[in-house]
């Protein structure tokens, strides 16, 4: 952008405007005329003067100004576009979210169930145990009431022969039975 056709602007109308001061001064009265003709012309050298001053130092700053703008645009642009991918990637998660939890409810229900047969089997190894020790209790119950059993009825069968021998057994025929029995063990050889 260059500043001078905006100076040279200003320098044609400023001296447009001069003129048109200075006719109407002349009309006016024509003994200040010349006086008041040349303060025009001075302040229109002043006001163009200004304005070059003016635009020629707000030029760099305008187009720093310019530059700066369009940095922030770029990088309002740049923040726009990390924004939208940002966006763009949570929604497609959030797309996903149901699908995954889902697979998640699956995969807790397969287990679940994994776990449950797991446990079940567990529960029969347990008591099929517990039923297999039960049973080996028993059959020890079993055999020791046997044997106690056995022990009583040959206590019992020790005692009923006892008090039958008592009874019927008397002093001469135990004397005969011992007088017996050593004789057969005489008739033996050793």
């Amino acid at each position: 952008m260059s500043l001078r056709p905006p100076i040279v602007r200003t320098l044609l109308v400023s001296g447009a405007l001069l003129l048109l001061a200075a006719r109407a001064s002349a009309a006016e009265g024509a003994s200040s005329g010349a006086s008041e003709f040349f303060k025009w012309i001075n302040f229109a050298i002043l006001v163009a003067l200004l304005l070059w001053a003016g635009f020629r130092k707000m030029g760099p700053a305008l187009a720093a100004s310019r530059e700066a703008v369009g940095a922030a645009i770029r990088e309002a642009g740049a923040a726009k576009a990390r924004a939208d991918e940002q966006l763009r990637q949570a929604n497609e998660r959030l797309a996903r979210l149901e699908e995954e939890v889902r697979a998640i409810r699956e995969e807790a229900a397969r287990a679940a169930a994994s776990e449950t047969e797991r446990i079940r089997a567990l529960a029969r190894s347990d008591a099929e145990k517990i039923a297999a020790a039960a049973q080996a209790e028993i059959a020890a119950a079993e055999r020791a009431a046997r044997l106690e059993l056995k022990a009583l009825g040959a206590r019992l069968a020790v005692d009923g022969a006892e008090t039958l021998l008592g009874t019927r057994l008397t002093r001469e025929r135990q004397d005969a039975l011992v007088a017996g029995f050593v004789a057969s063990l005489a008739g033996r050889a050793n």
